[in-house]
């Protein structure tokens, strides 16, 4: 496994390379990315893609065709025609509670509290499609993608998982409406109790110039650390794999 940025992780699981709402340019939108640029041979052969939701710093089509137009998009459902109108040939569209067999894999759609539109939660008109996570099944392991997303009732139905990858903040200084930071992050640990949680969705992006501000810089470390020492603090059994974007993650497992 590994952390490449945001919320984009390398997971490399029965044989097969998943990747997770890919975001590998230097700009995204109107955001430049700040963590170090990636080598193409991080995020090579990928064999499945998944993505939670249309915003985006997760669903960005000029990271998608790095992949390749044909590499197999999982999608929430409702998004499917349009990522093909943008050239996708293989994308596969997946509601709550839907799963999607690949080879040894099996990808199941959980729900996400998270504005679903592609522009936010104050816009009718556009695409739209529910937001969601997933959990990722191979003999002997799983492993919960939770995409963007507050606390909602039921998550504690998902667990327990071998690896959650839970996100402690953003790409801004405030966090909006379904969201979580790093002390409801830790409440999401205490319900899906994973062996070993990866915090994502942290220092990687920014508003250009914004990063050089004190408190931007801050927010572009501190959150994992945060949820780290919060983790630790409820005496919960989990493992906090904190890897800085780019890096490979170390799965340290520990006994529930």
């Amino acid at each position: 496994m590994r952390f490449l940025g945001h919320s984009t992780v390398r997971l490399e699981i029965a044989g097969r390379v998943v990747l997770t709402d890919p975001v590998l340019t230097r700009t995204v939108g109107g955001l430049v990315r700040v963590a170090p640029p990636l080598d193409p041979a991080a995020y090579a052969d990928v064999d499945l893609v998944l993505i939670s939701h249309l915003h985006g710093d997760h669903l960005h089509a000029p990271s998608l065709r790095l992949l390749g137009r044909d590499v197999p998009i999982v999608v929430p459902r409702g998004a499917g025609a349009w990522m093909r109108r943008r050239g996708f040939s293989a994308v596969a569209e997946l509601d709550i509670g839907e799963q999607l067999p690949f080879g040894d894999l099996r990808v199941t759609a959980v729900p996400a509290d998270h504005s679903g539109h592609r522009w936010g939660p104050r816009f009718t008109h556009g695409p739209q499609a529910r937001a969601n996570g997933h959990v990722v099944e191979a003999p002997g392991v799983r492993v919960y993608v939770a995409g963007d997303t507050d606390l909602y009732p039921g998550m504690a139905e998902l667990g327990p998982v071998d690896v959650a990858l839970l996100p402690v903040w953003g790409w801004g200084p405030n966090l909006g409406p379904g969201h979580l930071d790093p002390t409801r992050a830790a409440e999401a640990v205490a319900l899906v109790q994973p062996r070993v949680a990866v915090p994502v969705h942290w220092g990687t992006l920014a508003v250009p110039g914004l990063a050089r501000t004190n408190r931007m810089r801050r927010l572009l470390v501190a959150p994992p650390r945060r949820f780290a020492a919060e983790v630790a603090g409820r005496g919960l059994p989990t493992t906090v794999a904190l890897t800085e974007p780019g890096e490979p993650v170390q799965l340290h497992r520990s006994p529930r």
